[in-house]
């Protein structure tokens, strides 16, 4: 019987280096032209160093995708796009309009995007998909031997991935990111940096922000990284705001008599869900051939959050438990490139951040914190799976953790949902606070993962300040939208691949 498996990857230097004024200059000129998958937008690539030490080294071609401005009369400028991750495609978040720009957005700027080094087309990060599905399950580790035995599976993964890859995957980190990023905004013309990022590219505007502050006309950063914490305060802060997600689902089931868990014990279901799973009795609903594992579970539950899908949760849940064939699942499995290959982004986040584990007791203790902070979650299924599966990295990596350093920027605008499974809303008011005086923090009181598009008012607000650079209120505030009429919004994937599960992608509705 085949097991569905959710392989981890996801779904984020104490002293900045110091960067050439001329950061650019190793990069070329871009020659666009008609997509071949899209011949409505352009595409084209740029080269740019693998080593950015070493500009006039081995060089590789950062993709790129544009849709023009729609008014050219009253285009402002280009604006360049990331959709998170890490791993997103800006590249096909402009060709399959993933972000759902406003009209206003799309008449005053060309919208660009670009494929990060070591993702989908930019030398991507390849690796064995049949060794990938092998990861250990972090639910499962009981002993020392256990542990020992995950180490020693990173180490052959990376060493395989690697192989694969070629140069690039010792320089696949944001730093590296962000220097590409400031090479784009040369090549294309523009003085200054007008930028959206939901994610984990909001880790790349934060830092360009830092590094190239006088380079900067507008960032605005949807759904917040913070890039100061240890491995505690990590996985902590990202157990505690996936449970919050949970209990919102509660409350919501418990207050709507069109949830199908309506009137039921939504915790009592779940746990009895999450015992069957541990004794290998869940199956997928539609596939019984489909073994679902306690994480399994989890993560789908995780990727209804981003929504928030939670009608169709509730649905999900109640075929699990009836073992109905009907209800879709919120993740479908990765699948090969060519020849059982996959895109894994995962050494971009383990040469971000450094979250070191000594030992099984160590790794143990973590889990019995987690688990008090989320006694019905258990972990989050993007930043546990993707901190395990970058133990064994030696250090010191390339960017490691360090509490943000910006000054002489203009105001930037960030903005988080309070109840966001990913990047966490006390994640946003940290690097808000690192940032200060040129940080603005938009709330928005509601549920899911990136904030853009959910209602006028912060749609507005993003539009406002990128267009207009019009900068709202200290403390503002945008009411949520509740859940049932999210589905009349324009439909659109979750913002990224979710970090911790390399090639899975939200299912078709």
């Amino acid at each position: 019987m085949r097991r569905l498996v959710l392989v981890p990857t996801v779904l984020l230097a104490l002293v900045v280096p110091s960067l050439p004024a001329t950061a650019s200059s190793a990069a070329g000129a871009v020659a666009w032209a008609p997509c071949q998958e899209d011949p409505t937008a352009e595409c084209g690539t740029l080269s740019v160093p693998v080593d950015w030490s070493r500009p006039g080294g081995e060089k590789f071609e950062l993709a790129l995708a544009r849709r023009t401005a729609t008014d050219p009369a009253a285009r402002t400028g280009s604006l360049v796009i990331n959709p998170g991750g890490p791993g997103g495609s800006g590249v096909d978040a402009v060709l399959k309009n993933w972000l759902g720009f406003s009209p206003e957005i799309t008449r005053r700027f060309d919208v660009v995007g670009f494929d990060p080094r070591g993702v989908r087309r930019s030398n991507p990060i390849l690796c064995s998909l049949e060794l990938a599905v092998q990861a250990p399950d972090p639910l499962s580790l009981k002993s020392q031997a256990d542990f020992d035995a995950l180490l020693a599976f990173n180490e052959r993964y990376r060493q395989d991935c690697r192989s694969r890859t070629g140069p690039l995957f010792d320089h696949a980190d944001t730093g590296s990111v962000v220097r590409d990023l400031d090479a784009l905004r040369a090549a294309l013309g523009e003085d200054k940096l007008t930028y959206y990022g939901v994610s984990y590219g909001t880790l790349i505007g934060q830092l360009y922000a830092e590094r190239f502050p006088r380079r900067v006309r507008a960032l605005a950063l949807d759904s917040n990284m913070d890039h100061s914490l240890g491995t505690a305060a990590f996985l902590e802060s990202q157990a505690l705001t996936v449970q919050d997600s949970f209990d919102e689902f509660v409350a919501w089931c418990a207050e709507t008599a069109s949830c199908a868990l309506h009137d039921r014990d939504v915790r009592a279901l779940w746990h009895e869900l999450l015992a069957r799973a541990e004794r290998g009795e869940l199956h997928l609903p539609g596939s019984p051939e489909v073994t679902l594992s306690r994480f399994d579970l989890i993560g789908q539950a995780f990727g209804a959050f981003y929504g928030p899908a939670y009608k169709e949760l509730a649905e999900f849940l109640a075929a699990l438990e009836s073992g109905g064939q009907t209800a879709r699942a919120f993740l479908t499995p990765p699948s090969a490139l060519a020849e059982n290959v996959i895109n894994d982004p995962t050494q971009v986040f383990c040469q971000d951040y450094l979250l070191p584990i000594r030992d099984y007791r160590d790794f143990a203790r973590h889990m019995r914190r987690s688990a008090a902070v989320a006694p019905d979650m258990l972990l989050s299924a993007a930043a546990h799976p993707i901190t395990f599966a970058c133990l064994g990295t030696r250090g010191p990596i390339p960017n490691p953790q360090h509490r943000l350093r910006v000054d002489h920027t203009p105001t930037l605008l960030l903005g988080n949902a309070l109840h966001d499974p990913a990047t966490g809303y006390p994640w946003a008011v940290g690097a808000a606070r690192q940032i200060g005086r040129e940080a603005r923090l938009l709330t928005y009181e509601g549920w899911g993962h990136g904030i853009y598009g959910r209602g006028d008012c912060p749609t507005a607000a993003f539009d406002g300040y990128l267009t207009s650079l019009t900068v709202p209120a200290k403390g503002a505030r945008c009411p949520a939208v509740p859940p049932a009429e999210l589905s009349t919004l324009k439909a659109r994937p979750i913002p990224g691949p979710v970090p911790g599960l390399p090639g899975w992608t939200p299912a078709t509705p």
